[in-house]
């Protein structure tokens, strides 16, 4: 006898709307969101033209806005770590998570940071900066601080600013030197630029003595 066929099963529409978004950020992360087509994203997940648009009726620049959207989400959750331990290998462990990202989405993650990409807008820069935002909310919370004064804000956000420099030259100098190697020179800077700040600003020199006591 042969044997039967497996059933097909019918996705959902929350289920084929992941894969849609999953195929448009496996290819957003290989090649600049220009040159990712509509045709390209059905391809890659295995259906039609007309099938992306009944999902994404407003073509590329809404599909890649979500795909934008979910690769967000991810970035967020780097920096969900469990608020207990040493502060600064906490720290590092979110900075494992979101170099590990960066990896996985090289060129899709430069194009979005370096602002190259024509299908930039305001919508998609302020899905960006949401990140941005949302990893400095983390950090504070990391730092046990409800209302940081204006010289730890502008310490974070630096660093917050460096950390993505940094990443980009990384993906430039293919990915060298190892990740490890990274994650610990930027917290190397995270610790000394905290400790330059702790020299003039009160709060973050009690946070500063704070951590080396976790540290001991």
């Amino acid at each position: 006898m042969t044997p039967a066929a497996p059933a097909y099963r019918r996705l959902s529409v929350e289920e084929r709307r992941s894969q849609l978004l999953d195929a448009a950020l496996t290819l957003f992360a290989h090649r600049l969101p220009e040159d990712v087509s509509l045709d390209d994203v059905a391809e890659a997940a295995g259906v039609s033209r007309p099938l992306v648009y009944r999902y994404f009726p407003g073509g590329k620049q809404q599909l890649y806005e979500a795909a934008l959207r979910s690769a967000a989400e991810e970035l967020r959750h780097c920096f969900d770590e469990p608020r207990s331990g040493p502060l600064l290998p906490r720290l590092a462990r979110a900075l494992d998570r979101y170099l590990g990202f960066v990896a996985r989405h090289d060129a899709g993650f430069s194009a979005l940071l370096q602002g190259g990409s024509v299908v930039e807008t305001s919508r998609t820069t302020a899905i960006v900066d949401g990140v941005r935002r949302s990893a400095a909310e983390h950090i504070y919370r990391h730092l046990g601080v409800a209302e940081p004064g204006p010289p730890l804000r502008m310490t974070v956000r630096m660093w917050i600013t460096a950390v993505e420099a940094a990443s980009l030259i990384w993906l430039d100098e293919g990915k060298e030197p190892p990740a490890e190697e990274l994650r610990d020179w930027l917290m190397e800077q995270f610790a000394a630029a905290l400790t330059v700040t702790a020299a003039r600003d009160p709060q973050t020199a009690e946070l500063v003595r704070a951590a080396l006591s976790d540290a001991d």
